[in-house]
């Protein structure tokens, strides 16, 4: 007789399906950098190290749907800084932080308000020494890539963060129970 799994509460739902979305549109990207630009094909590829973890973000959340929550705005966050280091500030890869924040926004219930506060805090100062510290790109664009770039990163976080808003709509951040726990 196998043991029946109790099924994920909705934000954590939300969040896995998030999760998938990221995981799964991560090998698109180095195609599009390659499409669009015509080269810096194999420097994209970087943007793919981060994709194993978005895939662990839905395992965990069946030990620890709040650790899952909480993971994914912080995988976002590190993943931003990396491929605005990949890619160079100019191309518009910060413009993720803002989902990241977003992610933290909807994520979490009532009595989780510290966490919340705790990562929207840690997300803005990542963000802040990202922009601070800056440094030169991995791969040197030129000012027309970084054109090709930024339109393209405006595109993707315009609907990473329709699709986000559109999955935790009408979500309810229900108190957690004892069997959640």
């Amino acid at each position: 007789m196998s043991a029946q799994r109790s099924p994920l509460d909705p934000l954590t739902q939300a969040t896995v399906t998030v999760a998938w979305v990221i995981f799964l549109n991560k090998p698109f990207y180095p195609l599009y950098v390659w499409y669009l630009v015509g080269h810096g094909f194999v420097a994209s590829l970087g943007s793919l190290l981060a994709a194993p973890i978005f895939l662990a973000i839905p395992f965990l959340a069946r030990r620890s749907p709040m650790m899952a929550r909480a993971a994914l705005p912080i995988v976002g966050t590190f993943d931003t800084v990396f491929e605005t280091h990949l890619f160079g500030q100019g191309s518009g890869t910060e413009l993720f932080f803002g989902a990241c924040v977003m992610l933290v926004a909807v994520s979490f219930r009532t009595e989780e308000k510290w966490i919340q506060r705790g990562l929207a805090a840690f997300v803005f100062a990542v963000f802040l020494l990202s922009n601070h510290t800056g440094g030169s790109s991995f791969h040197g664009w030129s000012d027309a890539d970084l054109a090709v770039l930024i339109d393209l990163n405006i595109f993707a976080v315009a609907c990473l963060m329709a699709f986000i808003a559109m999955r935790y709509a009408g979500v309810r951040a229900e108190p957690t129970s004892s069997k959640n726990c």
